[in-house]
């Protein structure tokens, strides 16, 4: 059932109503109850123990209240009580917060639990929790176990993945989709559950009805989607909770009190997932390594509900380069060689891959390819080669306006010059891609933007295309939702070899020039642009930072070793030794125990499932043969030249997922009731708490956390302030209004830290396809030569002046601002009382009498005499008063009837 919807129906997700778990045990049966925060509704699983190598679980469908639930577990209680009476026969085990599956290796199935949660982000009435801890708990009763003696390692392996490091869900928001497609209204209904309205329902013109949605998850993002799968299509909807893996950061930039929150969530894929070496390149389906989606959102706190809120948001993407390649890891050496394992004549891995692209994000895709071209041993250039010829392929069927855009650019060749502006030529490339692909903005333009026309113009051409785009496709006939809001159509895919140190960086340069954007689409700045070493920018390095180092230790087995800081040239020279360890440990994680780490992965994920005749996973040589799967079960009706989806392409540029999104359920719902009430949810107020404990305080704050103590009066985010460190003689010298800071433009004046200090003169050529090169790109290959600055460390740099810290200066005051005091000074004293003066002594000047312009005339500048009040005025005041305290006195019966005559007349 497919429809457009009625502009005025309001889509609302559900809010799981279990949020609360207690797991009950006797020797036949485990018996889980979960409820919801208030503890009035309840739910019931019943979990057969006598099997031993089948899981049996019965839900029954039904909600029970408080007095319910009660009988049952007495109930239960009484049936399974043993011979001492004093004694229950059930007892509870594990209090807990969720599901996160099941489980079975070779003997009978687990169940794991959270058992610990905390509050890491909020988005709008949302809250998103992060996994500190779990329990698995065996199903069968001992009784009729049947040991196997691999069963005790499996299950160490299967514990080695940390399910309280970086695991995130959340009751009421999909976190495996973006923000655009949550806020998009549903095209379809997949599955019929009771309770769905019929079609007229949803498309009643003039209605104005709220629904519930139950959205499908992306299950590529989905990291317990297969220890959900023996339960999904069995549970009450409640009891399914979707978990993802990867990074969730946020932080509040306040804005003279005005709350806006700056929120990072990254999706790691679950497909192709695992460790550096051993996890390379694609597969035959299109899935890369490394593939992480992050979302970059910014919105206006200060209005909780998505209907009436403020949120933007940018989305990027990174994954490793989509060919047959490896590295052969049996030598022992920091960088082992690269090998080309598969010749792709008609790239039909990459085919898959930017299918998926287009699918899910529109066009354009820009690609931002950061491996080396140019080396003096070969290695990183056949990457390279080879992901140029499959783009330039593959662009050749599509049409002009919707082909693949790429861009070379060799960072690392580049930082090694010594006068080199890496993040310069960073932000050139973010600049031409966001506006490429715009962001995403969920209410029409405000006003104040009329008021910037001469700043606005990149935001006007943003707007304008797609306006564009919109009305393209309703001219076509086809149906794509109202223009509620702009949308992000495409997206930026950015990649290096390991896709960690460059591709963060990276990223970074990317978020930076789309929360110019965010900020400016909800109207905080007047131009979309925000300077280095500002409030909000460090705040946005640091997410980043947290976010690099994450996805590292994810992947890498250690945190970033090029940071933002050293590709800006501002790293103290310390952390040349931090770099030195990250590298170690990264060298000891990658030979020692990846191999572990890739196994457990494996058999988290479901791509290796333990049997008795099967060889254990530990004893295989390579998992080749489980992740890339077989080519020959591929579907070979997909044209070499027709590489995409026939039905995507007439919908282009928006993403094609969106324009069919699909639901499982809708349901038309009070907006006051429990399941889709995202204030009550977020707000509580059935429950009490301390002011401390509270989410708005304990997040990172842009005041609080990095704003500098000495910022003079300048309290804007916005501001640019010189990071300590920084050499202030340049600051205050003669020049320095002739030349720009170099902390503007990301590269600060003290000597550069990084490792690479080779005095080449020549830049790297990269290879561009031409409709996406930018146009200072040809100038930043020539970088001009800055003279070292000779002057000492001076007084005045040391102490600035009040004019800089102010914006003011002290100067003597003007001769007529001397006379016009002295006068009001003169006046002051001739129109007070005449003092006592020594006998002998009379005063100098004649008493100078001035009438008040006041009902007070006996006042003066000195001395007020309070004015008489009368008994009348005394009675009024403690009548009222009396009321006040007591209560209202009887209306006077000719009062009431004139009021009666009053409101008669208006009815």
């Amino acid at each position: 059932m497919s429809s457009p919807c009625s502009p005025k129906t309001k889509f609302t997700p559900f809010i799981s109503s279990i949020q609360k778990m207690a797991l009950y045990e006797t020797k036949a049966r485990i018996f889980l109850v979960g409820s919801n925060n208030t503890q009035t509704k309840f739910r019931v699983l019943k979990i057969d123990r006598t099997e031993p190598k089948t899981l049996v679980v019965i839900d029954d469908h039904v909600e029970y209240s408080h007095q319910e639930i009660r009988d049952l577990l007495s109930m239960i209680d009484m049936g399974n009580r043993p011979r001492p009476r004093n004694n229950l026969g059930f007892s509870k085990t594990v209090s807990a917060f969720g599901i996160v599956g099941f489980v079975r290796f070779l003997e009978g199935y687990y169940i794991v639990l959270i058992t610990k949660r905390r509050r890491i982000a909020v988005i709008g009435y949302h809250t998103i929790y992060k996994i500190e801890d779990t329990t698995m708990v065996y199903i069968p009763n001992e009784s009729v176990r049947i040991h196997h003696p691999d069963e005790a390692r499996y299950v160490k392996l299967f514990q080695s993945v940390d399910l309280s490091s970086n695991f995130y869900f959340s009751y009421s928001y999909d976190l495996s989709h973006t923000l655009q497609y949550n806020l998009s209204p549903p095209k379809e209904i997949r599955s019929t559950f009771e309770g769905i309205p019929q079609e007229s329902a949803l498309t009643e013109p003039g209605s104005n009805v709220v629904l519930g949605v139950k959205a499908h998850p992306n299950y590529k993002f989905v990291w317990n989607s297969f220890l959900l799968k023996p339960v999904e299509s069995v549970f009450h909807a409640d009891w399914i909770l979707f978990v993802i893996h990867g990074f969730v950061g946020q932080s509040n930039i306040s804005l003279f009190g005005k709350s806006l929150y700056l929120t990072l969530i990254a999706r790691r894929s679950n497909k192709f997932a695992g460790t550096r070496f051993l996890k390379r390149g694609a597969n035959y389906e299109g899935d890369v390594a490394n593939e992480v989606e992050t979302e970059q959102m910014v919105h206006d706190a200060s209005v909780s509900g998505f209907q009436q809120g403020r949120y933007t948001s940018y989305v990027q993407l990174r994954g490793s380069v989509p060919t047959h390649w490896s590295q052969d890891i049996s030598k022992m050496v920091p960088k082992p060689p690269i090998l080309l394992d598969l010749s792709d004549a008609f790239s039909q891995t990459a085919a898959e891959h930017f299918n998926q692209l287009l699918r899910r994000y529109g066009s354009p895709v820009i690609v931002l390819n950061l491996v080396k071209k140019r080396e003096k041993k070969r290695h990183e250039g056949l990457l390279t080669e080879e992901y140029l010829k499959d783009i330039t392929y593959l662009n050749q069927f599509l049409p002009p306006m919707h082909q693949i855009q790429y861009i070379g650019f060799d960072m690392a060749r580049l930082n090694k010059l010594k006068e080199a502006n890496v993040m310069s030529r960073l932000a050139d490339i973010a600049s031409i891609a966001v506006s490429r692909t715009g962001i995403f903005r969920s209410f029409p333009p405000l006003h104040v933007h009329r008021l910037w026309p001469t700043q606005s113009k990149p935001e006007e051409e943003m707007e304008s295309k797609f306006r564009d785009y919109f009305q393209q496709l309703q001219n076509s006939g086809l149906y794509v939702g109202r223009q509620t809001h702009r949308r992000q159509v495409g997206v930026t895919r950015v990649n290096c070899v390991d896709c960690l140190d460059r591709t963060n960086t990276a990223q970074f340069a990317l978020g930076r020039c789309a929360l110019a954007y965010q900020l400016y689409a909800l109207g905080v700045v007047s131009t979309p642009h925000v300077e280095f070493d500002s409030d909000c920018v460090r705040m946005l390095e640091e997410l980043y930072e947290d976010h690099g180092d994450t996805l590292a230790l994810q992947y890498g087995g250690s945190q970033l070793v090029h940071r933002i800081k050293s590709y800006r040239r501002i790293a103290p020279w310390t952390s040349q030794g931090n770099d030195i360890m990250q590298s170690l440990s990264r060298y000891y994680s990658n030979t020692f125990s990846d191999a572990d780490k890739q196994n457990a992965i494996n058999l988290f994920l479901g791509v290796f499932n333990p049997q008795d005749s099967r060889i254990p996973i530990w004893e295989q040589q390579s998992d080749a043969h489980l992740h890339r799967g077989n080519p020959f079960n591929l579907k070979m009706a997909m044209s070499y030249t027709q590489w995409w989806d026939a039905n995507m392409l007439r919908y282009l540029p928006l993403p094609y997922d969106e324009v069919i999104k699909s639901c499982s359920s809708i349901v038309p719902v009070s907006p006051l009731e429990v399941m889709v009430d995202g204030y009550y949810e977020f707000y509580r107020p059935f429950e009490f708490t301390v002011v401390s404990d509270l989410f708005g305080v304990t997040i990172s704050h842009s005041v609080r956390d990095f704003m500098p103590n000495n910022c003079g009066t300048d309290f804007s985010p916005f501001a640019v302030r010189v990071r300590p460190g920084k050499r202030r003689e340049e600051l205050s010298s003669k020049n320095a209004l002739a030349l720009r800071n170099p902390s503007l433009t990301g590269q600060s004046s003290t000597s550069s830290t990084a490792s690479g200090t080779s005095t080449e003169s020549e830049d790297s050529s990269d290879d561009e396809i031409k409709p996406f090169q930018p146009k200072s790109e040809e100038k930043a290959d020539k970088i001009p030569e800055k003279k070292p600055s000779s002057e000492g460390l001076t007084f005045a740099a040391l102490l600035p002046s009040m004019k800089e810290v102010y914006g003011t200066d002290i100067h003597p005051p003007h001769r007529n601002d001397i006379g016009i005091y002295r006068k009001y000074a003169n006046m002051a004293i001739s129109s007070c009382i005449q003092p006592d003066l020594p006998s002998g002594k009379t005063a100098t000047y004649k008493r100078l009498m001035l009438v008040q312009q006041s009902a007070f005339t006996i006042d003066n500048t000195l001395q007020v005499t309070t004015p008489f009040v009368g008994k009348s005025s005394l009675d009024v005041y403690f009548n009222y008063c009396f009321k006040g305290r007591k209560c209202p006195l009887s209306i006077n019966p000719s009062d009431l009837n004139l009021y009666r005559r009053y409101a008669s007349g208006k009815t």
